[in-house]
Parts: C-alpha cells; sequence; structure tokens
C-alpha cells in the first residue's frame, strides 16, 4: 500500500510513492567529467556511494565519452544525483585559480530507451513543459531537451538537463516519474560509447569485461 504521505497528498507524486522502488539511470559523462566525480584514487565516488546508499558504476575504457549507472531506491539515486550535480559545479564552475566565476549551469545527459521518449515529451510537448516547470507553473530555469535521433548502435536517446544543481535536480525527479509510470517496450539495446566496428570485432573475439 502507499504510504501514509503519498496517500495523504492531493495527487500523491510517484516520487513520494515509490522510494521502494529500484530505479536504474544511466548518465553519459565526459573525461573531465568523469575525472571530478571518481577524484583522487576515487575518494569522490567512494564517498557519493557511501552518502547515497547508491550503485554507482562507471564504464571502462579509455573514449572521451564513458556511461555512470547509478541503482538503488528512487532516494539513494536522487541523492546521487544532487551530489554529482554539486559537484560537477563546483570542480567546472571553478577557474583554474580556485575563484568561482558565478554559478556556472551544470549538464547532465540521461540516456532513456527510446520508447520512453514519447511519454517524457508528451502530446504536443506538454509533458517536457510540465518537467521543464516542475509542476509548479513556474519556469525552473533548466534546459531539458530530448534528442531526435538514437544514439549509435542501441535503441537509446539522450535527454540533456542544464542548469543550476537544485533546478536539474527537480527535472531529473520528474523524469524518473515518467519513466517508473511508462517502462520501455520491447528489447532496449544499451549505448556503449566509442563503440567502432573494429572494437565490437574484437570484442566478439576477446570477450573483455
Amino acid at each position: 500500500m502507499a504510504s501514509p504521505d503519498g496517500a495523504s497528498g492531493v495527487g500523491g507524486s510517484p516520487e513520494e510513492t515509490e522510494l521502494s522502488i529500484t530505479l536504474t539511470l544511466r548518465m553519459l559523462m565526459h573525461g573531465k567529467e568523469i575525472g571530478s566525480i571518481i577524484g583522487k584514487k576515487g575518494e569522490t565516488v567512494k564517498r557519493i556511494r557511501e552518502q547515497s546508499s547508491a550503485r554507482i558504476t562507471i564504464s571502462e575504457g579509455s573514449c572521451p565519452e564513458r556511461i555512470t549507472t547509478i541503482t538503488g531506491s528512487t532516494d539513494a539515486v536522487f541523492r546521487a544525483v544532487s551530489m554529482i550535480a554539486f559537484k560537477l559545479e563546483e570542480d567546472l564552475g571553478t577557474g583554474s585559480d580556485g575563484v568561482s566565476a558565478g554559478r556556472a549551469p551544470v549538464t547532465l545527459r540521461l540516456v532513456i530507451p527510446a520508447s520512453q521518449c514519447g511519454s517524457l515529451i508528451g502530446k504536443a510537448g506538454a509533458k517536457i513543459r510540465e518537467i521543464r516547470e516542475a509542476r509548479l507553473g513556474v519556469p525552473t530555469g533548466a534546459q531539458v531537451q530530448v534528442a531526435g535521433d538514437l544514439l549509435p548502435n542501441s535503441t537509446e536517446r539522450a535527454v540533456t538537463v542544464s542548469g543550476v544543481p537544485d533546478t536539474i535536480i527537480q527535472c531529473v525527479r520528474q523524469i524518473c516519474a515518467v519513466i517508473l509510470e511508462s517502462p520501455p517496450k520491447g528489447a532496449t539495446i544499451p549505448y556503449h560509447p566509442g563503440l567502432s566496428l573494429g572494437t565490437i570485432l574484437l570484442s566478439a573475439n576477446q570477450v573483455r569485461g
């Protein structure tokens, strides 16, 4: 049964009533962002794992892009995303002299099965407009864009969320609520960054983790 909190709220939001559901969120990150999240000797990612209680894995490889996978209860995943967003703002928004030039926008690129993107956009873009406004009818200042094309060799698309951490976390919560309500249809071929034909042939002959 739904928790009393979820039941008592008018139109109780999914993020309140589904904290026990396991959620997996995949994010596409570039080298500098990955370095920021891992930290020296892996200290940062270890701290985020411990404080959020989420399982966080980062794909191997030397290509410029990597996939960061966050798994756990919705509450744990949101905590991890929040910590990652604030860490990116802290590291990427600070100049080499260590002085921040104001709050630089942070960009998170979520990787979502294409079959769920229609639900995310909604009729005539109504749902994505609602996500940008975080249901308050007031623009959050965050940009949310769903890529029109599939990511290479996959059935997934990139959903880009940009803004200051507070606002993009609100948007990620709304996106996750839609994902939980609309499971992917059919088989999903996950995106693997940097997979060229040569890489595919190599992995077929020599299986590596």
